[in-house]
C-alpha cells in the first residue's frame, strides 16, 4: 500500500488566525526551570499569553538569569511550593484573574488535582480529559487523540465527556461548517463481548444516535488501520463515514493513547499540542520534550477555547 505524504503545516491556518485574537492572561504553575521560562516568554513575544509566573520567586528568578530569559515587568507571585503555587493559580482562575493555567515545572496530577478540587471553583458538569492535536505528515488533515494523559480507564459515561471535550475543542478551532468526524479506536470493527472497548464504542455511537452526544459523526469500534486509511476499509468492505478521513480519535484508556500519541510523534514526526479540557479554564499542559512551537501552539489553543466561552459558543 502507497501510504501519501501531506507536507503541508496543518498548524498554519490556525496560528495565522490566532493573529486577532486578543492575549489572554495566563498563570504559569512553578515555572522554576528554563522550559516552562522558555515557553512563556516565547508565547509572550509572539502576542499570544501574558504571564504571571506563580512560584518560588528566588528559583524563578534565578532560573530566568541562568537562561537569560527576561522576565523583567512580568508579575511573579511569591508561594512557598508547587502545591502552593497549583492553588494560588486555580483560585485566580476562579475569581476571572487569568484566562487560562499552566503547567510549569511540576507533575500534571498535582495541577489537575488542584484544578478538580470541589472549593476550586473550577469544575464543570463534565469529566476533565485531556487532547492532543496533532500534525502528522502521514495524514491529511489535523488529528486530535484523547484522552492520552489524564483518564487511566475511563467508563462509559466518562468517554462520553472525553467525546464532547473533543468536540467542543474541534468546533473552537475549525467552526461549525460540518461536523468533525471522531472514530472510536479498538483492535477490531465488530462488537465482541470479551473486548469491552468495542461495547463502550457501539454505547457511544447509539449515545449519538439518541442525542446524548451532539455536534459530530462518531463511528466504532474501528481498529487504527481503517480510522486513517480509506484503502483499508474498503478492503474489509467496511462501510463508514468517518473510515479514512477521522478527525478526532477516542481511545479506550490511557495505555492506548499514550502509545498512540507517542507512535505518532517520535516514528510518524508529528508535532504534538496538549490540552487540559472540561473545567472552566482551559489548562495547557505542555511536555519537557515539546519544541517551542509545540508549546506555542498549546498556547494558541488555549487562547480559542477562551474565545469560544466568551463567545458563548463553548459546549
Amino acid at each position: 500500500m502507497n501510504v501519501p505524504v501531506h507536507p503541508a503545516d496543518h498548524y498554519s491556518h490556525i496560528l495565522e488566525s490566532a493573529k486577532v485574537l486578543p492575549r489572554i492572561t495566563v498563570a504559569v504553575i512553578h515555572p522554576v526551570d528554563a522550559h516552562a521560562l522558555e515557553a512563556a516568554a516565547d508565547a509572550q513575544a509572539e502576542g499570544l499569553i501574558m504571564p504571571i509566573l506563580i512560584g518560588p520567586k528566588e528559583r524563578i528568578r534565578k532560573a530566568a538569569e541562568d537562561n537569560g530569559i527576561d522576565i523583567a515587568g512580568w508579575t511573579v507571585m511569591d508561594v512557598e511550593h508547587s502545591h502552593a503555587a497549583a492553588e494560588t493559580g486555580v483560585a485566580m482562575a476562579a475569581r476571572g484573574e487569568v484566562d487560562a493555567l499552566m503547567k510549569g515545572a511540576l507533575h500534571t496530577d498535582e495541577l489537575l488535582t488542584a484544578v478538580v478540587a470541589k472549593e476550586a471553583g473550577l469544575r464543570t458538569e463534565r469529566r476533565m480529559s485531556h487532547a492532543y492535536i496533532l500534525d502528522i505528515p502521514m495524514y491529511h488533515k489535523p488529528l486530535i487523540v484523547t484522552d492520552a494523559a489524564i483518564n487511566v480507564a475511563p467508563d462509559l459515561e466518562e468517554k462520553a465527556d472525553i467525546c464532547r471535550n473533543a468536540i467542543s475543542l474541534w468546533h473552537s478551532l475549525f467552526g461549525d461548517e460540518r461536523p468533525p468526524k471522531v472514530a472510536l479506536l479498538s483492535a477490531v470493527e465488530t462488537v465482541i463481548s470479551a473486548m469491552p472497548s468495542t461495547i463502550d464504542a457501539a454505547a457511544l455511537c447509539k449515545m449519538a444516535d439518541r442525542g446524548q452526544i451532539t455536534g459530530a459523526i462518531l463511528d466504532g469500534p474501528l481498529a487504527f488501520d481503517n480510522i486513517i486509511s480509506r484503502e483499508a476499509a474498503d478492503d474489509k468492505g467496511l462501510v463508514s463515514p468517518v473510515a479514512g478521513d477521522a478527525d478526532i480519535i477516542v481511545v479506550p484508556n490511557i495505555e492506548a493513547g499514550n502509545a498512540l500519541a507517542k507512535e505518532l510523534i517520535y516514528l510518524g514526526h508529528a508535532q504534538a499540542a496538549g490540552i487540559g479540557l472540561g473545567a472552566r479554564v482551559p489548562v495547557i499542559l505542555t511536555s519537557r520534550a515539546d519544541s517551542l512551537r509545540t508549546r506555542r501552539l498549546s498556547c494558541v489553543v488555549a487562547q480559542y477555547l477562551v474565545e469560544a466561552r466568551r463567545k458563548g459558543r463553548l459546549k
